[in-house]
């Protein structure tokens, strides 16, 4: 729809093109909204529905009952202006689009019909693997094996780019697509069509640290890929207004303290006080210590402290940073002037929106720290990484090896979005590495060390600085472009260690720059990980083991058989200052985004399949046609559930990673026994990520974590589930024992349930075992929206009721009543339990269908049925 005639718009002539007009919100709301006592987000969504819909007036209430504090605001539609997904969602995401073709043109409909509704940037990033490392031919190996890997996806990715209006692919080996995001895609502002008004840009990404682009004041969050599928088909999204609580940064940061230390250290803090599903929206003087890569890793780790996104204002910062990344004069101005008419523009003078709540962090009381070993919010002082190792893993007799020991680094690795593309970090950790050697310290021989930069601008400036010298020395070559070591492609480990890890059951570290630090996440023989900054990566590689007080123990001897201390070596902060200055430019920018050389390579040398339908080969074990679309008419009808039986009784904190792997294949999976027959040696097994647009294969990873724990499993950790029979078997087995006799399943889980990565195919393989709801006592945001749009029913247990409680056996029935009869959001339905010896309760469950559009979509079977019908009509 286009924007009406409800629009006041003023002109302005400040972008490249010559002129632009901007929506003067102000005016168009006057009298009806107090826009001045609106937070900025809210700003934002309110001249997003004024620039799409017909008649936004009707939607003006919705702002009013919000500043009015209603419990329960009105859904108003949000209409994203951009997709951005990486390679791994991002292809599960095209093979539905391609199938949803297949389905159209089968019923006589034309194909071509099925396009996104607005533009695609899809980034390789997700598929290379440290599998070489500590070596010059790291970089050149790493790309060559993942292109050996994943020439039928790149393939299949080469056919969508021509096929598909409104996609553009960025090709493997140019970064991560949050870098990327920030450093080229994002404009700032966007005209919404042709010689249309321009207004804020934003974003949605399948990828939950989308959220880094609120950084530069651009609205953006993470959303599942049902969701980004739902979008892409035309479909707003339908909201209630957020909760938004306001964060003033007060105070100077001290010069030893890092981003790193920052955004972990302000995370706890948000995560205490409760901004689960909110908008933070920060403001105040500290940030004028906060550059604009200090600001992005605040923005990244949103998920980690739970809320929707964290929003920056912007200001001086904000422009300097489009300067430096080659951006031109005119949008920058544009950008500007935009920014101020909607009083988006920082001004710590102004009077504050009206914040339901507000939260104050001195950033000077933030010291260094690192966080784990399981979870970002359990933070660590530098001085205590010893005993909080031993918290976790408390000191058994033979549990050293030969070559490793309890607390040991078996990695130490610089990767991620949220660091790996801020210069004062990377030139930080090149510095620590030159005074390293200059005092003749190196790595200790058992830790597997790489570097991952998020950007192609941070090979110049390390190698400009001579920084990338000093790296090499300590093992930190460059062993690819892309997420790496923290998306858990992390490689193999020596075969000595692993040998030592598994034979004396040795728990062992891995540091890495990352933002999630979840058990098994990094390498399935890793038990702990510690999050830290680029430096501290480097000095802890030095050291050798966590089991050191980096404030006090020396990380080596010298030369002159002198201790080297980390204060020794830690840089001046001057010195970044200078080399930040020296090396980092908008000409660096400019050459690493030229279209030449971004999409060189081989890349154009996998050849493009021809045609508006894909070619699917039926031999292919990574790109099949997915079952998604064809049973609408059995999906659609609402039925209560009788009798079903617990597939899976789980505890807390449950991830899409324990859901839904993202790792290697290992052996006596059932992924790897159905490769396995179907003759695909162990080598090529790859990962469950490179395999994604093969549902035979991923629904048989469903909750095949080995750390998962099953509390029906007998104790048995791993993909463990009784059959209909009681009989022990892999999760997928009893699934399929359980379809084959007509018994419907469900899954009970305690409290934040999908949590972690934006992962569809938690969801997608869930509803391929069978599972017809998901009781919970609470959902992760993303996760609970993508069981919606696959037609699982997620239910909320009471707030005093635990799962543990409910005394579910492999035996029991359980019924949901009242799923027929839904009407409405969050509506109460009655869990029935039969224990096998006959006893019975019931106890109410909220229906967690959020919005009138979700109860709809359910109604319809999800997203995938409603999008078949749409398409045909």
């Amino acid at each position: 729809m286009g924007a009406g005639s409800g629009m006041t718009t003023t002109e302005n002539r400040a972008n490249a093109s010559g002129s632009a007009s901007l929506i003067d919100v102000a005016a168009t709301v006057a009298g009806n909204i107090a826009l001045e006592q609106l937070p900025y987000s809210l700003r934002l969504i309110l001249e997003n529905i004024i620039a799409h819909e017909d008649v936004p007036s009707r939607h003006f209430a919705a702002f009013t009952d919000w500043l009015a504090g209603s419990t329960d605001p009105r859904q108003v539609p949000f209409r994203p202006m951009r997709i951005l997904s990486h390679d791994t969602a991002g292809i599960a995401m095209l093979v539905d689009l391609a199938a949803l073709r297949d389905k159209i043109a089968e019923d006589g409909g034309d194909a071509r019909n099925v396009n996104s509704a607005v533009p695609i940037d899809l980034v390789v990033d997700h598929s290379v693997s440290v599998d070489i490392a500590s070596s010059s031919e790291a970089r050149k190996a790493n790309e060559q094996l993942e292109l050996e890997r994943n020439r039928e996806r790149y393939r299949f990715l080469r056919w969508a780019e021509h096929a598909f209006e409104n996609l553009r692919v960025v090709p493997p080996g140019n970064g991560i697509c949050h870098q990327i995001n920030m450093e080229m895609l994002a404009t700032g502002v966007t005209a919404i069509r042709d010689g249309g008004a321009a207004i804020a840009d934003n974003v949605i990404g399948t990828d939950s640290h989308t959220t880094m682009i609120n950084a530069l004041g651009i609205l953006g969050w993470g959303v599942g890929g049902i969701e980004a599928e739902a979008v892409a088909l035309g479909k707003p999204i339908m909201m209630r207004l957020p909760p938004v609580t306001g964060c003033r940064l007060t105070g100077k940061r001290h010069p030893t303290v890092t981003a790193t230390d920052i955004a972990l250290g302000v995370a706890a803090r948000l995560r205490a006080f409760g901004v689960v599903g909110e908008v933070v929206e920060f403001f105040g003087e500290g940030l004028e210590s906060l550059p604009m890569g200090d600001r992005a890793a605040l923005a990244n780790m949103a998920p980690e402290y739970g809320a929707t996104c964290g929003l920056f204002p912007i200001d001086t910062e904000t422009l300097r940073f489009y300067r430096m990344t080659g951006r031109d004069e005119g949008p920058i101005a544009l950008i500007e002037a935009h920014a101020r008419g909607l009083g988006l523009w920082r001004d710590d003078k102004a009077a504050l929106p009206d914040y339901p709540r507000l939260i104050e962090i001195d950033l000077g009381e933030i010291v260094p720290l690192i966080a784990g070993p399981h979870r970002p919010q359990q933070l660590v002082p530098l001085a205590q990484a010893a005993e909080s190792f031993h918290q976790a893993f408390p000191p058994v007799t033979d549990m050293a090896g030969k070559f490793i020991r309890a607390g040991d680094v078996a990695i130490a690795s610089i990767t991620s979005c949220t660091h790996t593309s801020n210069a004062h970090q990377m030139i930080a950790a090149g510095l620590i590495a030159r005074n390293a050697r200059q005092r003749g310290l190196s790595t200790k021989p058992w830790v597997k060390t790489s570097l991952s930069p998020g950007s192609r601008v941070v090979e110049s400036y390390l190698a400009g600085s001579g920084l990338q010298e000093s790296l090499d020395e300590l093992g930190f070559h460059i062993a690819g472009f892309g997420c790496m070591t923290c998306a858990g492609n992390s490689g193999d480990l020596p075969p000595a260690i692993v040998d030592d890890i598994r034979t004396h059951q040795t728990p062992v570290c891995a540091v890495l720059s990352a933002n999630r630090n979840f058990e098994g996440r990094t390498h399935p023989d890793i038990r702990a990980c510690y999050l830290a900054s680029p430096a501290l990566v480097v000095a802890f590689a030095l050291a050798g083991s966590v089991l050191i007080d980096l404030t006090a123990d020396p990380l080596g001897i010298d030369a002159e058989g002198e201790p080297v201390m980390l204060r020794d070596i830690w840089p001046d902060e001057s010195e970044v200052e200078a080399l930040v200055s020296e090396h980092v430019d908008a000409g660096a920018y400019r050459k690493a985004y030229d279209p030449s050389r971004m999409n060189g390579g081989t890349w154009q040398e996998i050849d493009i399949p021809q045609g508006d339908l894909f070619a699917w080969d039926e031999r292919s074990t990574f790109v099949r046609r997915p079952p998604f679309f064809g049973d609408t008419a059995v999906r659609a009808r609402l039925h209560d559930i009788s009798s079903a039986r617990a597939l899976a009784v789980l505890g807390d904190h449950i991830t899409t990673d324990h859901i839904s792997p993202f790792g290697r294949i290992l052996p006596d999976s059932a992924a790897a026994r159905h490769l396995d027959e179907l003759g695909v040696g162990a080598d090529a097994w790859s990962s469950y990520a490179e395999r994604r647009g093969n549902h035979e294969v991923l629904q048989r990873s469903a909750f095949s974590n080995p750390r998962l724990k099953n509390s029906l499993a007998d104790g048995r950790s791993g993909s463990y589930a009784p059959d209909r029979n009681g009989t022990l078997t892999s999760i997928f087995d009893a699934a399929e024992s359980y379809k084959q006799a007509g018994i419907g399943t469900v899954i009970v889980a305690g409290k934040e349930y999908g949590t972690g990565s934006a992962r569809d195919w938690a969801a997608k393989a869930t509803y391929l075992l069978g599972v017809k709801a998901v009781i919970a006592e609470s959902f992760e945001r993303i996760h609970r929206a993508n069981l919606v749009g696959l037609g699982v029913l997620p239910c909320q247990l009471p707030p005093d009721m635990r799962a543990q409680d409910l005394g579910i056996e492999s035996g029991t029935e359980i019924s949901i009543e009242g799923i027929e009869g839904l009407n409405g959001p969050r509506a109460t339905v009655q869990l029935r339990l039969v224990q096998p010896d006959g006893t019975s309760r019931t106890l109410p469950l909220v229906c967690r269908l959020d919005t009138e559009a979700e109860v709809d979509e359910f109604r319809a079977g999800g997203l995938f049925a409603e999008a078949e019908r749409t398409a045909a009509e």
